[in-house]
């Protein structure tokens, strides 16, 4: 359990700031953005939850994955080390959960044609910006992952790289199931 008593502490004032483990590190340092990333994520997805109107279905995925983003920030704030506890860790059953939901959403959709622009009804466009905030958030946990000594699970890159398409269907989804899409036309304004 989090209990936060006191919001202000600080520490921070210096530039730096504490992952879970309580090893400082600067407030630019990759594994804060990162998990700082995470997060601007999980706000893009609230925004998105303001617009669903009465899509209960989609509502409740997005509430799971709220959490799961929480539980991702949890995972990157403390780096896995050899010989200490396990803390908080993504788990495959969260990814195979947004695999089942993905398939759920993409089993009414109208097939592609073209590649899809954001945009179309508000929830839909949210859910666009949502995705192109999930893949940055990806491509610094891929970067992070890739230097000595900065673990990063496997499914925490599995589930951001299936959230992304996740939330590409879901705004499809809320286009009509694809009827509504803005679709791309190539050399268009030349």
């Amino acid at each position: 359990m989090v209990i936060l008593n006191r919001i202000y502490t600080r520490t921070g004032d210096d530039g730096t700031t504490a992952l879970g483990s309580g090893e400082r590190r600067p407030k630019h340092d990759l594994r804060v953005s990162a998990y700082g990333t995470v997060d601007e994520t999980n706000a893009a997805i609230g925004v998105v939850r303001l617009h669903l109107k009465d899509d209960r279905a989609l509502d409740a995925m997005l509430g799971l994955i709220q959490n799961d983003l929480f539980d991702l920030g949890a995972d990157l704030a403390v780096p896995q080390r050899d010989g200490k506890a396990e803390r908080l860790r993504m788990l495959s059953s969260q990814v195979e959960r947004l695999e089942r939901d993905i398939d759920t959403l993409n089993a009414n959709l109208a097939p592609l044609t073209s590649f899809v622009l954001p945009g179309g009804t508000p929830a839909a466009a949210y859910l666009h910006l949502a995705r192109t905030i999930c893949r940055r958030a990806e491509r610094m946990m891929v970067e992070l992952a890739a230097r000595p000594d900065e673990p990063v699970s496997d499914p925490a890159i599995q589930y951001m790289n299936r959230l992304s398409d996740f939330l590409f269907v879901a705004s499809r989804a809320m286009n009509d199931n694809g009827a509504g899409d803005v679709l791309w036309v190539p050399g268009q304004n030349r």
